[in-house]
């Protein structure tokens, strides 16, 4: 392999950390041929730490690891996770949650509301699909955590039932 490909493989990283973090994704993975059995396999993740790695492939070489140095974020206070709050109530997929029905309709629930179990307490579109959350138990919302509109992955908390 080059350098002039060495150097356009990390140009090309650095530009799928940046697609990345401006499309709000977790993780995306290119595959590259440049024939001859010489390939360039990248997979860009992050959590709560954006990483990159590629893989570069040589019909001659093993597997050759080339980090890219990227950003780190600072660590939270303990306790300050609201996952960590008994009542939280975790996203079951992936997508854009949604407080209401329609635009323009009152939320299905607010801060203060009395729930019951099985209530529709938001909607997550994922792959154009309206899913209706229901409220695991019976409580009152204490937190909302989550804005209208905004992206969630599996996990997330989204808000406070006690």
């Amino acid at each position: 392999m080059t350098k002039q490909n060495h150097e356009s493989d990390v140009a090309f990283i650095q530009a799928l950390a940046e697609l990345l973090e401006t499309n709000d994704l977790t993780e995306l993975s290119v595959k590259r041929n440049y024939g001859n059995n010489d390939s360039l396999n990248v997979t860009v993740s992050r959590a709560k730490q954006v990483v990159a790695q590629a893989a570069v492939v040589t019909p001659a070489a093993a597997p050759v690891s080339a980090p890219v140095a990227a950003p780190t974020l600072a660590p939270s206070a303990p306790g300050d996770d609201p996952s960590d709050l008994p009542g939280a109530v975790a996203s079951p997929m992936v997508g854009t949650v949604y407080m209401q029905a329609e635009p323009g309709t009152p939320a299905f629930v607010s801060v203060g509301d009395q729930v019951s179990e099985g209530q529709t307490l938001l909607i997550i579109e994922a792959m154009k699909t309206m899913n209706q959350i229901p409220a695991p138990h019976a409580g009152k919302v204490k937190r909302i955590l989550i804005e209208d509109g905004a992206p969630v992955e599996f996990g997330a908390p989204l808000m406070i039932i006690e």
